[in-house]
């Protein structure tokens, strides 16, 4: 049975962030607590960009935020193969007037610098767990892929997109389960392996560190 639905959504090629915040403002540490150099998660600063930049940022595992779109849909399910998610993430670089602002800013607050070489990125994120009434509960694929050039990551997402839509997940849940011996005492970077090679993709890549 396929029930998981793929969305229409995609990514903003634009990678870059121009416009810069137009009002009296001087950033302080709060700005930018919690700065993530690897991942998606925005900085109290980067929201007040996107904002003047007419950039939709989402709630992200409730007490973060970022550039999100959903990629695939699933109806509620309560057991079976349920999707926990699937996004499109995207981080933004910064040029023109919004770079000149930020560059102003650094003559007494030099972290702003993190900011000013983060490198456009764009993500694919999809989570697909299961769980059935005899006790049988795991995460059956967990597959995200993370890269700087908009081109190569369309290609992927091309690529990758017909491969999951024409999975039976619940029938692959089925088939996994029967080979558990093979997977479930490999760690994280090996179950992940093990995972990609069994349904075909491509290995993972994430966790790319954005800066310059």
């Amino acid at each position: 049975m396929k029930d998981v639905v793929l969305t229409s959504n995609s990514w903003n090629p634009e990678g870059y962030w121009t416009i810069p915040i137009k009002e009296y403002f001087a950033p302080k540490i709060h700005h930018l607590e919690l700065f993530d150099q690897n991942g998606y998660d925005l900085t109290e600063l980067e929201k007040m960009y996107a904002k003047y930049n007419l950039t939709e940022t989402q709630s992200h595992r409730s007490h973060r935020t970022a550039i999100k779109q959903p990629w695939f849909d699933q109806s509620d399910k309560l057991e079976g193969a349920i999707l926990n998610h699937s996004m499109l993430f995207e981080r933004k670089g910064y040029k023109d007037e919004a770079l000149t602002q930020l560059k102003m800013w650094t003559k007494y607050f030099p972290r702003i610098w993190q900011l000013i070489s983060l490198r456009p990125k764009w993500g694919l994120d999809y989570s697909m767990d299961y769980a059935d009434c005899y006790g049988n509960c795991f995460e059956l694929l967990h597959w995200e892929y993370d890269g700087f050039d908009y081109e190569e990551m369309i290609d992927m997402k091309q690529r990758i997109e017909p491969i999951l839509q024409n999975i039976d997940w619940n029938d692959a849940a089925i088939n996994v389960l029967r080979r558990k011996s093979e997977w479930h005492h490999l760690d994280f970077f090996a179950q992940s392996e093990w995972k990609c090679n069994y349904f075909g993709i491509p290995r993972e890549r994430f966790k790319m560190v954005a800066w310059e």
